[in-house]
């Protein structure tokens, strides 16, 4: 019955001109759809005033293949983990002053490049470290900066979590098993 229904699928999807990547699009913009949903109405309800940097999080760690969702939630969750402590690090040294800022996103760069060696998604390190130290330098001091600075973190890990759950549901529920048919380049494409 799977197999029978599985041949009415692909039967439809080469009738309306459609490609395994016209049907993974699909499943992207539905899961980031889903997501949206969760993460915005998650932190509304837990009054946090501005969900854009869990949302964005979201979107950059989602991805409708559940193997690469995994990959860029494990390689944004270590990036974001590197640039918080380079920031903190940077904090704790030299306080909330703003001729730290390049010097640490410098050294978090090097820190992601050369020790960390995670290339996908390695520009999250550098960012982060910006989020918790000019959060502290427009705050006009640590404290102040390192709360705001790390609730960012704690949005960006949320955000990148619901992704990845909301892409590991929707391979579970919506199945994509490509027939050696679906795989072969279009026509479209080789013209």
């Amino acid at each position: 019955m799977a197999r029978r229904s599985s041949q009415k699928a692909e039967a439809l999807m080469k009738q309306l001109g459609l490609s395994l990547d016209h049907i993974l699009a699909l499943r992207f913009a539905i899961n980031v759809a889903i997501a949206t949903c969760i993460v915005w109405t998650t932190l509304r309800a837990i009054e946090d005033t501005n969900p854009i940097w869990a949302i964005a999080s979201m979107v950059a760690a989602s991805d409708p293949q559940p193997a690469e969702a995994r990959k860029m939630f494990r390689s944004r969750l270590i990036n974001v983990m590197v640039g918080c402590a380079t920031g903190l690090f940077f904090l704790l040294i030299g306080g909330a002053r703003e001729w730290l800022l390049p010097v640490a996103l410098g050294t978090t760069v090097l820190v992601s490049s050369y020790v960390v060696r995670i290339k996908t998604m390695w520009r999250q390190a550098p960012i982060t470290a910006a989020v918790v130290i000019a959060a502290s330098i427009t705050h006009g001091e640590a404290r102040a900066g390192l709360e705001y600075g790390l609730h960012k973190v704690g949005e960006v890990i949320f955000g990148c979590l619901v992704g990845l759950l909301v892409s590991l549901a929707m391979s579970k529920i919506w199945l994509i098993q490509p027939s050696e048919e679906l795989l072969e380049p279009s026509s479209e494409g080789t013209k």
